[in-house]
């Protein structure tokens, strides 16, 4: 005789508790907004009508695996998948998108792979934090300079990249955004001495 076609009661209930554990859901964020304006509210969590507890366990194996891919900077997949289709702009359950788990880890041609396919650098996590802040906490200057390049907002979230780079003394960084530096004397001109 084979094996039962129904689950049994610990199977369902495993199932069940996975499907409201909020570490395994899943969303994608809204389209980018405009690069120079900040988000003054962070963005949401899910689109409209879409429950992410009731997607597939496969869609969530999924999306776990590309965020431990954005964490661990494999590009190569990651550019695969959203060449496949995957939005850039995929957030977990805390809002983090692909871009901002890539940038956190330091890991710069993902970052920028992710900003050439449309990652939106400026998509504020639930706690108001934007992946330009993160890089700075963490000193990754490099990955810092590729997301403003690609239209990072300085001011953007709380606390912003501007606020992180002065209280981590980011001297270099602010320079790059022509922010003055504390404690650094402002260049005068150099005084040209007139020959008689």
């Amino acid at each position: 005789m084979g094996q039962p076609t129904h689950n049994s009661a610990q199977q369902q209930q495993e199932e069940q508790n996975k499907a409201q554990d909020p570490a395994t859901t899943t969303t994608t964020s809204p389209p980018p907004a405009s690069a120079s304006a900040p988000r003054s509210e962070p963005p949401p969590t899910s689109q409209a009508g879409t429950n992410p507890t009731s997607l597939p366990p496969a869609a969530l194996d999924l999306a776990a695996k590309l965020f431990d891919l954005a964490r661990a900077g494999d590009t190569a997949t990651i550019s695969q998948y959203l060449s496949a289709g995957i939005p850039p702009n995929l957030t977990n359950h805390a809002g983090d998108t692909l871009l901002m788990l890539a940038a956190y880890h330091g890991h710069v041609d993902t970052v920028r792979a992710l900003l050439d396919k449309g990652a939106d650098p400026n998509v504020l996590n639930d706690r108001g934090q934007s992946p330009l802040a993160g890089v700075l906490f963490k000193g990754f200057d490099e990955v810092a300079k590729v997301l403003w390049e690609k239209g990072g907002d300085v001011r953007a979230g709380q606390p912003s990249a501007l606020d992180c780079a002065y209280m981590f003394k980011r001297r270099e960084m602010l320079r790059l955004w022509g922010e003055p530096i504390p404690d650094e004397p402002e260049t005068q001109p150099a005084q040209t001495q007139e020959w008689a």
